[in-house]
């Protein structure tokens, strides 16, 4: 078998998660599916695949190709559509993933206006606060605030963004606008919970030098779209991301406390909390992936 048609199938095993459910797809019995496995493996003599009946894993060599695989089979596929070149309207999938409350408010909408200008994509949009492995998951984009540890992937800056600490007017006509951030151990705060830890440890700068604050959480979510929508109900105090109050404070829903003073979630988070387009680290994305970073770049700047 031809090497591409070989790092395609073993694209598939990893993808679906196993030589069975990839067998299906490309209509190989398992047995078939395990002797090219073994056949490739054979050629390159390294193992790639740590298997059993039923569960597979990536060994560090078998990541290094799959990674080599999914760039060399773009390169085929682009070059296959270069020489279709009357083919002008974008197709295939596009696969995204974002915060839930960032993804909920710009990139759905602007999803839903792409996919009107381009009804031949199919899009697919993954709302989490986790980070899901791009790889991995076949996704093609992804939106990410703060730091981005992983030196594989390729960074774009979308919108420059802050920490806000911020509350309803009802909330704090109730209860009182505080005066100093030490005050917030009296208030009702909403937290963010990620990776099984509250995020309940807020950072300011005042005159006297940087301090934390331990705050008491009222209410706990996963989902930084219920911690907003908690805020807007008059539940508490919540620090969020400038971008997902936006909206709510311009249109008086929310209002800003200690703007000049915020640091953040750790001591250096004011330089850490940028929002990015997140690429697999590949040389060319599909053109559809291409049009769809453009579009949403230039939908963030009427936002």
């Amino acid at each position: 078998m031809a090497k591409i048609d070989d790092m395609a199938l073993f694209a598939q095993v990893v993808k679906s998660g196993g030589l069975a459910a990839a067998g299906r797809k490309l209509g190989l019995s398992p047995a078939s599916m395990t002797a090219r496995m073994n056949q490739i493996e054979q050629h390159y003599q390294t193992r790639l695949l740590n298997r059993n009946t039923r569960h597979i894993a990536l060994t560090e060599a078998g990541q290094r190709f799959y990674e080599g695989c999914l760039r060399v089979l773009e390169e085929v596929a682009m070059t296959e559509a270069a020489l279709n070149e009357e083919e002008t309207a974008l197709s295939g999938t596009l696969r995204i993933t974002a915060p839930s409350d960032f993804g909920r408010q710009y990139v759905a909408p602007a999803l839903a206006a792409f996919h009107a200008a381009h009804p031949d994509v199919s899009s697919h949009l993954y709302l989490t606060d986790g980070r899901l492995k791009l790889i991995d998951e076949g996704i093609d984009m992804a939106i990410r605030m703060g730091d981005l540890p992983d030196s594989n992937l390729v960074a774009r800056a979308l919108v420059k963004n802050r920490r806000v600490l911020c509350a309803s007017p009802v909330y704090l006509e109730q209860a009182g606008m505080p005066a100093h951030p030490g005050e917030l151990v009296n208030h009702r705060c909403l937290v963010m919970a990620w990776g099984g830890q509250e995020m309940d440890e807020w950072f300011f700068s005042t005159e006297t030098g940087q301090m934390s604050v331990k705050v008491r959480p009222a209410l706990v979510s996963t989902d930084g779209a219920m911690v907003r929508q908690w805020a807007v109900d008059g539940c508490g105090i919540a620090m969020k991301s400038w971008w997902d109050v936006r909206k709510d404070v311009l249109e008086g829903r929310l209002v800003l406390m200690f703007d000049d003073q915020m640091i953040g979630l750790t001591p250096g988070d004011s330089d850490a909390v940028g929002i990015h387009l997140v690429f697999p680290g590949r040389k060319f994305q599909p053109r559809q992936v291409q049009a769809f970073s453009s579009f949403l770049l230039d939908w963030m700047t009427v936002q």
